[in-house]
């Protein structure tokens, strides 16, 4: 048997690195993931010492009910897991039992499996929610009806582009602390596990961020995109160092968020908010995975198809107000990320407050990463205030910001801001949201770029003002 690779054109190839898959490259994909399903559903079956039902079913390839079982997104879960497991560990996969949720509007349909009993969506990496209620079923119809409903009219390449890789939705249970979660698995091709959505609006966009991650992970088991994971850094949709190829996974979903946002940024702030603040987040991550060397020659093409698409986005005009409010948030995640990923170590930190204290100026330091321990940045107070301003909503401060330090950076009263950011951190020189804050209006570009150095120095030595030190590490270095 001759074995046929799969193949992109070049044209095929820079569109789909541009986030506009043909219909025919969608198809490429599947029948690439298909092959990768029969492969592993072999090794699984060479693990056991009889054949299976499951297995004796599945070759039938040529049955349209065996490739659709074969193809399915939990099938590959399935089988990759059984592998990691060994076979023998593995129960058999259970019948698909989910619920069928069909939406058609202008000729374009969306069918996929409401997946709420199958065990094997644990392994999509976020807890599953117990089977859904009849009222529970209800809103996931209605929402899908209504979200593609706004796709297939108004987003029609991006719904081609689901319609043509979504099989399956797994609900899962909703973070307390996050808006909504989502998650995917380069493992299931087609499935994407997120908590029951508010509204049609944020179900497309999860869907089509979600969707985006299996397209690039299907991209990249036909193309080495990246080389070998090596130094990770900072990722604009991350609390966490990412590898190269987690950044180009979320600059590659939010390429098609960002695309979303855009088509509505005209007639909605709150739309422009999120096209200003995700293209650059976009353009700066695709443009750092590029300067990194850490592209494969496909992947460099890959990403600058990708490049291509997004950069005339950033001349595209958007409220000031609102660009400003943009560059806020992106500021202060990466600023808040700083805080909770680098430190100046002990050595750096003596060096630092015994130039204090003896009067000279503040030494070069070089933070370093810490060991990621899961926990996640601690506070969002002042992206919940962006957009409560934006859609017209009131947002009380919350606790420990009374002081109306958010407010104040928010609507650009930098000194009004700096003075209650002092205050915050007079009582508590730990507080890493105050920090990031005093770095958003801080006059001192040494205080903006590096916030974890002057957390250093201010907990070295207590008996300065915050103040004072902000205004020594920012002082011009002689010599």
């Amino acid at each position: 048997m001759t074995v046929q690779p799969f193949r992109l054109s070049d044209a095929a190839f820079a569109a789909l690195g541009a986030g506009r898959p043909s219909v025919d490259t969608l198809g490429a994909l599947r029948r690439a993931e298909l092959s990768r399903h029969l492969l592993l559903l072999r090794e699984v079956r060479r693990g056991l010492p009889s054949t299976p039902v499951w297995y004796a079913e599945s070759a039938a390839a040529d049955s349209p009910s065996a490739r659709d079982w074969i193809a399915d997104p939990m099938t590959g879960l399935w089988a990759a897991e059984a592998l990691r497991r060994g076979p023998s560990a593995m129960p058999a996969p259970a019948p698909r039992n989910g619920h069928r949720l069909t939406a058609s509007h202008d000729g374009l349909t969306l069918s996929v499996r409401l997946e709420d009993t199958d065990p094997v969506r644990a392994h999509l990496g976020l807890v599953p929610s117990a089977p859904v209620t009849p009222g529970e079923l209800a809103h996931w119809r209605s929402c899908l009806e209504q979200s593609w409903t706004l796709l297939a009219g108004e987003h029609r390449p991006a719904a081609t582009t689901l319609a043509g890789v979504l099989r399956v939705i797994v609900p899962v249970r909703p973070d307390p602390t996050a808006d909504g979660i989502s998650a995917t698995s380069a493992e299931a091709f087609g499935a994407v596990a997120m908590s029951v959505p508010p509204d049609p609006v944020a179900l497309a966009v999860g869907l089509l961020h979600e969707t985006q991650h299996s397209v690039l992970n299907a991209a990249g088991l036909l193309f080495d995109l990246v080389e070998p994971d090596g130094t990770r850094g900072y990722s604009p949709w991350r609390d966490d160092p990412r590898p190269a190829f987690g950044v180009l996974h979320g600059a590659y979903a939010y390429l098609a968020v960002t695309r979303f946002w855009r088509e509505r940024a005209r007639r909605d702030r709150y739309a422009g908010f999120e096209f200003a603040r995700w293209r650059t987040a976009v353009a700066e991550a695709a443009s750092g995975l590029r300067d990194s060397r850490a592209l494969t020659p496909a992947g460099d093409r890959f990403v600058s198809a990708l490049l291509d698409e997004v950069r005339p986005w950033l001349a595209e005009p958007v409220d000031p107000e609102v660009e400003r409010l943009a560059g806020l948030a992106n500021a202060d995640h990466r600023l808040r990320w700083r805080l909770r990923n680098l430190r100046v170590g002990p050595v750096d930190t003596a060096r630092l407050a015994a130039a204090w204290r003896s009067g000279r100026d503040a030494p070069e330091v070089t933070p370093v990463q810490v060991p990621w321990s899961g926990r996640e940045l601690a506070d969002g107070s002042r992206l919940r205030l962006v957009k409560a301003l934006l859609k017209g909503e009131s947002a009380a401060p919350p606790g420990g910001r009374g002081n109306g330090a958010d407010a104040a950076c928010l609507r650009g009263a930098h000194g009004s801001a700096r003075r209650a950011y002092e205050m915050d951190l007079e009582v508590d020189r730990g507080n890493d949201a105050a920090w990031a804050g005093l770095a958003l209006v801080s006059p001192h570009p040494a205080v903006r770029a590096r916030p974890e150095v002057m957390r250093a120095v201010a907990q070295a030595v207590p008996e300065a003002s915050i103040a004072v030190l902000a205004d020594w590490l920012g002082k011009p270095r002689h010599g």
